[in-house]
């Protein structure tokens, strides 16, 4: 009796012992890499950096290092570039396909091409796209396109919020589908995904830095992984960790989480830390496979498109940080081309439609390549009668976000306008000259733009109701008629000569 008590004492022994060191604190480290890209233009990049091919490398590789690696995608893959002109982005999606991502999220420029091909490239992509705030007309889902993604890496949830961005309709052709706003949908699913037992939150974004500083205030996200604003920038407030994503693969910043999981007492907590790796990706040796296929591209642009023009004889500017903010000879070369093409009176031209982004030397040749390049959308040359007072009004929209760098900023032929950008939105316009005139907002004018601005695109609504002479149907490519233009001069001397004058 006494041995059998003994045991019994031992035993209890044992399991007070065993209890005990379950209740002992426990606890797994996980590193998590997230690499985020977005705003990715064109498949070659520029000669030193970017492009898919350095990109793509830089995913093999992080890939390879870490098996908890997320590879995601915030938006402006298929358009605009020059190939993706002449086959409305397939060759982006054939080479991402190359070294897919784990998710992307459309961004407006997905759009340009309208929703049909969006769709179609969709079908095409070995990975998935999704975007919580896209819906058809009748508010269902969109085919082809996911939400909410949860990904368990290294025993930790991970909920990836894909949101577009919610002015998409105002910039590209997005047919039926609606956008609901951006920063509210997105704030509510990281708030339900947090219910639902996320560990980590992570908003895969395209939004500009106005509604990034929205979500990021919100508190609820770990991670913000954001593209639009063409920048690189980095934050971190012991709370919220973000990446504005850059431009063309330029740089990238893949971001390691140090995630320690604890259990205690039979409760789980998931604590963790960022640390951000910075690459130039001229440093990059290109991903073989992918030089291999985009050479076939670049064959194609060569046959069809290195034959020369013209030549300029000053200098040509259409970097985006200038023909969004000021008067460009780049601007006026292709407004007043336009303006001749349908002899209108004027022409107000959309800055952001203008996409080389690059600086021509005095003396340079033109090619056919050059100017297709700048002109990538396949707009087309449209005149339409309009009053005195939709010009005004359609002036003040293309000043009206000015501090954004938006691309509505005007390029303009026939006119010279003054703007106090330090004034509010609407009232910003202090002068317009038509001619030698001052503008009659009684009389009629007539108007060159393109299609998608007299649809309305970069909110260029003033121009509805207008009598239109040309339509898009009916007329010609923008880029036909610059190169109509520019082959017929021979040489072409556009400069900036005070159509527009910025004050603030």
């Amino acid at each position: 009796m006494v041995l059998i008590q003994r045991m019994l004492v031992r035993l209890s022994a044992s399991a007070l012992a065993l209890t005990l060191l379950l209740n002992l604190a426990h606890a797994d480290t996980v590193k998590i890499t997230l690499l985020g890209v977005g705003d990715v233009y064109k498949y070659s990049g520029s000669k030193t950096r970017g492009g898919l091919a350095r990109l793509n490398a830089v995913a093999k590789a992080e890939r390879a290092a870490n098996p908890n690696f997320l590879y995601l995608f915030d938006g402006d893959l298929i358009s605009p570039s020059l190939m993706s002109g002449l086959d409305k982005g397939e060759n982006m999606i054939a080479l991402t396909n190359l070294v897919p991502f784990d998710m992307a999220v459309p961004g407006n420029h997905e759009f340009d091409f309208g929703p049909e091909v969006f769709a179609q490239r969709v079908k095409q992509s070995k990975y998935p796209w999704a975007a919580i705030n896209i819906t058809t007309a009748d508010g269902k889902a969109v085919d082809g396109l996911g939400g909410v993604m949860t990904k368990d890496l290294g025993g930790v949830k991970i909920a990836l919020i894909p949101v577009a961005q919610d002015t998409s309709p105002e910039v590209a052709t997005t047919g039926t589908l609606k956008f609901q706003s951006s920063p509210e949908t997105a704030i509510a699913a990281a708030k339900e995904a947090r219910k639902n037992g996320a560990d980590l939150v992570v908003g895969v974004v395209q939004t500009p830095r106005s509604q990034d500083a929205q979500l990021f205030s919100s508190k609820a996200f770990d991670v913000i992984l954001s593209g639009d604003d063409h920048e690189l920038a980095m934050e971190y407030d012991g709370i919220t960790a973000y990446i504005e994503t850059s431009i063309d693969a330029n740089y990238l910043v893949p971001m390691d989480l140090n995630v320690t999981i604890e259990t205690k007492d039979n409760k789980r907590s998931v604590k963790w830390e960022p640390s951000f790796r910075f690459i130039d990706t001229a440093t990059v040796e290109p991903d073989a496979e992918t030089v291999k296929a985009s050479a076939v591209y670049d064959a194609m642009l060569d046959k069809e498109l290195n034959v020369v023009i013209g030549k300029t004889v000053g200098p040509l500017d259409s970097r985006r940080n200038m023909v969004r903010k000021q008067e460009t000879a780049m601007g006026n070369l292709i407004a007043d081309a336009l303006c001749k093409a349908v002899g209108a009176d004027v022409t107000i031209i959309n800055g952001g439609g203008i996409r080389a982004d690059r600086e021509y030397a005095a003396g340079s040749d033109i090619t056919r390549k050059d100017v297709l390049s700048e002109l990538p959308f396949g707009n087309t040359t449209v005149l339409v009668e309009v009053s005195g007072k939709q010009i005004q009004d359609a002036l003040e929209n293309g000043f009206s976000k000015f501090e954004d760098g938006a691309g509505r900023f005007p390029q303009v032929s026939g006119l010279k306008v003054e703007a106090d950008v330090s004034k509010p939105p609407g009232s910003r316009v202090t002068s317009v000259m038509v001619g030698d005139k001052p503008l009659d907002l009684a009389a009629t004018y007539k108007l060159a733009t393109n299609d998608y601005m007299l649809g309305g695109g970069d909110g260029y609504t003033a121009f509805a109701g207008g009598k239109i002479i040309i339509n898009g149907g009916n007329g010609k490519l923008m880029a036909n008629d610059v190169m109509y233009y520019i082959r017929t001069a021979g040489s072409v001397d556009a400069k900036v000569e005070g159509r527009i004058t910025i004050k603030n």
